[in-house]
């Protein structure tokens, strides 16, 4: 019995040590595939890093220690502090040109915005020929500027564009319209420009968000007797909240960097009156060479759109919520 007993406790203490040393080994798999895990994400990681330092993180910090400089890029760099800064804040042109940008932005951002809703919800209710929409608002937005911009030109001439022999043929017109020549129909024209080009993008980001909605929402809707209107309201634009962030916060952010259109389509004219914070950050860094100053203007640039972005997302979320 005694002996009995002994093999038993001499047992017990054995399988137990074998199982903790089992558990270990068992552990020891999982501890060594998650550093190839680790391993892994950074390895895939790391190209980008790389891109992202070289072409991205250091230029901009070079910018930002530029921007304290007086430098003429062949010349030699003479430290100003914040006189850049200082000299921007009073410069009228710049003032001009920020005033130019901000109007662009607001006029553009609903128009846009909106717009590509508009055309989502209603592409999004047809069967048939879905695809061939999708492709041909899509179009235009994977075109260049240079390309985008040589076709307005060409259509808004007063005397051969075809807009004005449209808006004559319909009676819209008695004469010719100079769309480049006024400063308002100049902005009209980069802001039609714009939207023809960007449409497809925030038509494609609605569409998406449109078909991730329940059909079982309008199902529900339509038992209780709601209206289309009231379909769109309670159940359709509040599904939209996260996707109406993205595209206003986009759409803002790409607003306060034009250049192209208002180079290639009216060249800052008329008398400057089209002329935009990104044209002044050209002008000053590659017609002047006024590298620093240039540099003190993309910076507050950046901070200005890394401000109206961060206020837009808060109170877009608030108002989804």
């Amino acid at each position: 019995m005694a002996s009995k007993t002994l093999a038993g406790n001499t047992g017990s203490p054995g399988s137990a040590g074998g199982t903790g040393s089992a558990g270990a080994s068992a552990r020891s798999p999982k501890s060594s595939l998650n550093r190839q895990g680790w391993a892994a994400g950074i390895l895939m990681v790391l190209p980008y890093t790389i891109f992202f330092a070289l072409f991205s993180l250091i230029p901009i910090l070079y910018g930002f220690r530029v921007s304290f400089y007086d430098w003429s890029l062949l010349g030699d760099k003479t430290f100003i502090g914040l006189q850049n800064y200082t000299n921007l804040f009073a410069d009228e042109e710049f003032r001009s040109n920020l005033f130019n940008t901000v109007l662009f932005t607001v006029v553009s951002v609903p128009l846009i915005t909106g717009v590509g809703l508009l055309l989502a919800v209603l592409v999004n209710g047809i069967r048939k020929g879905q695809s061939f929409l999708r492709i041909s608002f899509f179009m235009p937005y994977v075109l260049s500027v240079s390309v985008i911009s040589s076709i307005w030109v060409i259509f808004l001439q007063p005397y051969t564009g075809l807009l004005n022999k449209i808006l004559r043929g319909i009676g819209l017109a008695g004469g010719e319209i100079f769309w480049l020549a006024d400063p308002t129909l100049a902005w009209a024209s980069i802001v039609m420009a714009t939207l023809w080009w960007t449409i497809g993008f925030v038509f494609v980001l609605f569409l998406a968000g449109l078909q991730d909605i329940p059909e079982s929402f309008y199902e529900a809707a339509g038992l209780e007797g709601a209206s289309r209107w009231q379909t769109f309201r309670y159940i359709t634009f509040p599904s939209l909240s996260r996707v109406t962030v993205l595209v206003v916060v986009l759409q803002t952010i790409a607003s306060f960097k034009i250049f192209g259109q208002s180079k290639l389509i009216t060249g800052g004219g008329p008398a400057g009156a089209t002329k935009t914070v990104v044209f002044s950050i050209y002008e000053n860094g590659f017609q002047t060479f006024q590298m620093g100053y240039a540099s003190a203007i993309a910076f507050v640039l950046m901070l200005v759109i890394l401000a109206v972005s961060l206020l837009q997302t808060l109170l877009l979320r608030k108002l989804g919520e």
